[in-house]
């Protein structure tokens, strides 16, 4: 096994001397050997320090990674390792939010009909919070104002995007099954990580399955704007 001076860990790893002593103090990062007064590091430190600089350029905080160390030493099972209720059951939309008040709301949309804000709330679009509201998807809210100011209707458009968001929950089920069945069909039916290595691999699985299936879903529905306007288009035009 290779051993490493602190420098070279660093070097290694893509890092800073800083960051692993930082890491250490953590408890993300084992203690070295000690050879008189030399610290000695091996493979298995320079592994951690990769797993731990993956798993914060995808989004874990170092409290995430902590736990999930903390809870390897434990030997806890896998929902308690990852954290599952905030790992797997934190929110993947993250879009901007904005608190307004129910006038501005209603110069935005250009209406004040209930049967209108019920819908958009049953939308997950906007919530009520006292005499304001949530905009709780604040770019499509507004999307919505911009598309109503060039003359489309407010009903239109909340049964438009009433049937979009039933579509993508076909492809969301549709992209979560299968990243299930091929986990299955590798790992087995109710499989349970052994060891580090298998554990560190099932925690970095779940934060890429989210990047690739948003860019993923992401690109289809330009590809198929791009088909379906053309096809619009041609028929409009009639040739």
């Amino acid at each position: 096994m290779t051993e490493y001076r602190i420098d070279d860990l660093a070097r290694a790893a893509g890092t800073t001397t800083r960051n692993v002593r930082g890491y250490q103090d953590r408890g993300l990062l084992p203690r070295p050997a000690k050879r008189g007064r030399i610290a000695i590091y091996t493979d298995n430190h320079l592994a951690r320090l990769t797993l731990i600089n993956n798993l914060l350029k995808r989004g874990f905080t170092a409290r995430h990674i902590a736990d999930f160390i903390r809870g390897m030493q434990r030997g806890d099972g896998l929902a308690q390792v990852l954290g599952i209720e905030e790992i797997l059951a934190e929110p993947w939309a993250k879009t901007p939010t904005e608190r307004i008040s129910a006038e501005a709301l209603e110069s935005i949309l250009g209406s004040s009909d209930a049967a209108d804000y019920t819908a958009m709330v049953d939308l997950g679009l906007i919530e009520r919070d006292g005499d304001d509201y949530i905009l709780i998807d604040r770019d499509t809210v507004y999307g919505m104002g911009r598309l109503i100011e060039l003359g489309l209707a407010l009903r239109s458009l909340i049964t438009v995007f009433g049937k979009l968001d039933q579509n993508l929950d076909g492809a969301a089920q549709t992209l979560i099954s299968a990243a299930r069945d091929e986990f299955v069909a590798r790992r087995g039916d109710g499989w349970i990580p052994r060891g580090d290595e298998e554990s560190e691999w099932a925690a970095v699985l779940v934060t890429e399955m989210r990047a690739v299936a948003t860019k993923t879903a992401h690109n289809a529905l330009n590809r198929a704007l791009d088909r379906t306007l053309a096809e619009e288009l041609k028929d409009y035009l009639g040739s």
